[in-house]
């Protein structure tokens, strides 16, 4: 007669005529070390390195001792910047469209004075003037925002035209200026847009 205790299951006791017979018992595995501990969070980094593969390129640094500056350039270029995150979602001085639009519009007024409309000559000045705008936005000193140039020559033929421009932005913090330049051949138009990157 077999005894049953309350909440156990049959199979899992034993008569004596049943021990002979029982499979060999195989060892448990161990139990992975807990991330929280310190030398267990080593561990488990050193493990997943080991099964990582990488490709490793090695520089040789200088060991001559009269080249010991180079040594320490040699380090510092290597480095890499880390920065803290600041988790600011605002920028610490808005962008302010009216005095880069007078920024803008004194540049173009002073760069056109007298240039007449040539094609070869229009595909050059407006990449120019693009980067003369670019770092006349950037001395205002609006950090964290980055910024799209657009510059356009159009020549005057008795043509109509509309130009648009199509974002997704935040309403509170991006922005954009337009500058006019008109003269008796051509109208030169200069599209700033002040992107907020958090």
């Amino acid at each position: 007669m077999e005894k049953r205790g309350r909440g156990v299951k049959s199979s899992l006791i034993q008569t004596p005529n049943q021990s002979s017979q029982q499979a060999p018992v195989t060892p448990r595995k161990e139990r992975r070390p807990s991330m929280f501990e310190k030398e267990a969070y080593a561990q488990i980094l050193r493990e997943r390195l080991r099964e990582s593969v990488h490709d490793v390129q090695y520089v040789e640094p200088p060991f001559d001792d009269s080249i010991a500056d180079i040594g320490k350039e040699w380090k510092s270029a290597l480095a890499k910047l880390k920065f803290a995150n600041s988790y600011r979602m605002e920028p610490l001085k808005k962008f302010q469209a009216h005095s880069v639009q007078t920024k803008i519009q004194q540049i173009l007024t002073e760069s056109l004075k007298d240039v007449k409309y040539e094609d070869k000559v229009f595909s050059h000045l407006s990449l120019e003037l693009a980067d003369r705008i670019l770092l006349a936005v950037k001395e205002f000193g609006y950090h964290r925002y980055k910024f799209i140039i657009k510059v356009l020559f159009i020549q005057k033929t008795g043509q109509a035209i509309n130009i648009a421009s199509r974002w997704i932005w935040d309403v509170a913090w991006d922005s954009w200026v337009a500058a006019k330049h008109e003269a008796e051949s051509y109208v030169a138009l200069a599209l700033v847009f002040a992107l907020y990157y958090e």
